[in-house]
């Protein structure tokens, strides 16, 4: 076993566990060899000794890789979540404390066969996008490319572990983009679940009611796997929410939006705005379409969060510090999280208010376009840099990452290109709440378009297959609203999916109406000379089809259609009157065949 061998993905690491090529034991020394080539990166606040993993190890020798899904898998823990015996910190030693417990997802992931290697640096208390604000004897955590630059943050050392090979995946947090930025930088997936789809039970708090635990890896693939071993329901979590029923899925011809063009921001960084022009051409690729939006709501509610009142949630995690200690907490610290003085009950109401106001206002993106694309951060900067001019600089980091909670939306870092100085950069896609699964399944394709060797990557994510049931309507269509034709465009603007390709019963006449154009078939039911014919089915917004229903003229309507299989869907009939005048076309074959036969 090499070191080497730890730049393997998942899946082909638990293939070599299955071959007997090595074992846990060989990887775990492996990385202890490979982490010392990188201790000046300062990536770890503590890494594991042999008696510390020997438990977990143990507990292998007599499972297998069929027993456990994630047998033998070694992951990093940010140290602002509880590993069970193992001090957490979070950057600040007067802080330190050593749990009984494993934070719930640590448990899950632990029970899966995962192995946790150590617990990570971070920018101290979780407050910071940079990766520079972790006092001695850590140190800040340097990029895992250039250590010039900074490696983002505050998951700074869980980022950087799983560039530098150190562990196949890591855990971080995300409250303002410390899941999404760090990810960036490091040329990683960096996935920002739903609010609430994983339990915080275990987490040192930075903004309660903003938190999440996010996931570092180097593939979509492998970010879907951890996602589902981790989103065991905690039944002692009041944090976490159900998963509601259906998944969304975005079939070829989803909207995608994009900021207007003054509100592309990249700080001067020419490489970074060709690289985003070149990821709307790439989902482009993948059959989306790009819609400019406006997206000022979202950036006034980013600032809310350190320039309103939230900045007390984490205020309440270290008062007691910054009251009696408050030398135990960095200058910039101590400064951003001082601020909660200045506000007061009246004030935390008023904020909360406005928040609600904008998120309104956010929330009509999502009748135009499926998600939104943005840049993660505007640019990537140098520790030099950061070090002059340390509050603005990770101000602007987080210009589209503030906003992602405080608006409860779900989003997915996506590794992007190279800038000229040799830095990765990406991009961020993010939806609606709960929209996990279908933004990994579109990021993976995304990034195998800009990725220089797709054998790196797992096997590609299979895109959802069920499509969301609640809320929706599906409607069967036989003539001018059919795929191409010219009036699926009324379908397409609400929204609509096309669920299903199928025939009807064989108890149906069809005619071609008198008028037009657009012409139109009607459909009428005949169960002594009918036929079956073909049909679409499409699933639209149910608060869209109303309006849909609505433009259809008479002699048109919607009723029961019978299918070939014996279901019963709505779906466009023709009222006996409408056939004066009309033509029969039935034995053609349907509305395409009428269509080629003019």
């Amino acid at each position: 076993m090499t070191a080497e061998t730890l730049s393997l993905g998942l899946t082909a690491l638990q293939d070599a566990y299955r071959n007997g090529t090595t074992t846990p034991r060989q990887v775990l020394a492996a990385i202890a060899r490979r982490a010392a080539q990188f201790e000046e990166r300062n990536i770890w606040i503590h890494r594991l000794s042999e008696t510390e993993l020997e438990p977990y190890l143990a507990r292998l020798d007599t499972a297998s890789p069929e027993d456990l899904p994630l047998y033998g898998v070694p992951f990093a823990i940010k140290d602002n979540i509880d590993l069970a015996g193992i001090d957490t910190t979070a950057a600040c030693e007067a802080y330190r404390y050593t749990p009984t417990d494993s934070a719930f997802v640590v448990e899950q992931l632990i029970a899966a066969g995962a192995i946790p290697v150590g617990k990570t640096n971070l920018d101290q208390f979780a407050t910071g996008l940079v990766g520079m604000r972790s006092p001695e004897p850590w140190g800040p955590c340097a990029n895992s490319i250039d250590p010039d630059y900074v490696s983002g943050g505050s998951s700074s050392g869980s980022s950087v572990a799983v560039a530098l090979g150190l562990v196949t995946f890591s855990l971080g947090t995300d409250t303002a983009g410390s899941g999404r930025v760090p990810a960036s930088f490091n040329n990683l997936v960096g996935l920002k679940p739903t609010k609430g789809r994983l339990s915080l039970r275990g987490v040192v708090p930075a903004c309660l009611s903003q938190d999440c635990v996010s996931i570092f890896a180097r593939s979509h693939a492998e970010a879907a796997r951890i996602l589902q071993v981790a989103s065991a329901v905690d039944p002692d979590d009041p944090w976490q929410r159900p998963l509601p029923a259906g998944t969304p899925a975005w079939a070829p011809g989803f909207r995608f939006g994009v900021p207007k063009p003054d509100q592309r921001f990249f700080d001067g960084d020419n490489d970074a705005a060709a690289l985003f022009d070149a990821a709307i051409a790439h989902l482009q690729a993948l059959g989306g379409e790009a819609v400019e939006v406006d997206l000022q709501p979202h950036l006034d509610a980013a600032r809310l969060l350190y320039e309103g009142p939230w900045v007390a949630e984490r205020y309440h995690v270290v008062k007691d510090l910054i009251e009696n200690q408050p030398d135990a907490l960095l200058p910039v610290t101590r400064q951003i999280i001082g601020k909660a003085t200045e506000f007061d009950a009246e004030s935390a109401f008023a904020a909360s208010y406005r928040l609600q106001a904008l998120k309104l206002q956010a929330d009509r993106c999502w009748k135009d376009v499926d998600l939104i694309l943005t840049p993660t951060a505007p640019t990537i900067y140098t520790r030099a840099q950061l070090e002059a001019d340390p509050i603005t600089l990770n101000s602007r980091l987080g210009t589209y990452t503030n906003f992602v909670n405080l608006l409860d939306y779900s989003a997915l870092a996506v590794p992007a290109g190279w800038l000229s100085n040799g830095l990765p950069w990406g991009v961020t896609l993010f939806a609606p709440a709960f929209c996990d699964e279908a933004l990994l399944a579109l990021g993976d394709r995304l990034h195998r378009r800009t990725v220089d060797r797709v054998g790196a990557l797992d096997e590609p994510l299979p895109l959802p297959t069920e499509l969301p049931t609640t809320g929706t309507i599906d409607v069967l269509v036989c003539g001018a609203h059919l795929s191409g034709l010219p009036l699926n465009h009324q379908l397409t603007e609400r929204r609509a999916v096309l669920v299903e390709t199928t025939d009807t019963a064989p108890h149906y006449r069809m005619y071609a109406l008198a008028g037009g154009p657009p012409y139109r078939p009607g459909l009428v039911r005949d169960r002594a000379q009918g036929s079956a014919l073909p049909v679409e089915i499409w699933r639209v917004p149910a608060d869209r089809f109303g309006s849909f229903v609505a433009g259809i003229p008479a002699p048109l309507g919607i009723g029961k259609v019978e299918l070939a299989d014996g279901r019963w869907v709505s779906g466009f009939i023709c009222e006996p009157c409408g056939l004066e005048g009309a033509e029969e076309i039935t034995h053609l074959g349907g509305w395409r065949a009428f269509m080629a036969s003019r």
